[in-house]
């Protein structure tokens, strides 16, 4: 009986959380790749002192 609850608990539990966990992951890492980018093209911009 502890073969399908396990089999069970990775598919619902495990698998969407760590998808979820991995995709937060690569939002962060582009985000600051694409800023970091923007800052260098742009360094000219008075608009760069209104970014957080």
């Amino acid at each position: 009986m502890l073969g399908p609850f396990l089999i069970v608990l990775f598919l619902l539990v495990l698998i969407p959380v760590g998808f979820l966990m991995s995709t937060s992951v690569a939002a962060a890492v582009m985000g600051y790749l694409l800023k970091d980018n923007a800052e260098r093209v742009n360094a000219d911009s008075e608009l760069l002192d209104t970014n957080w």
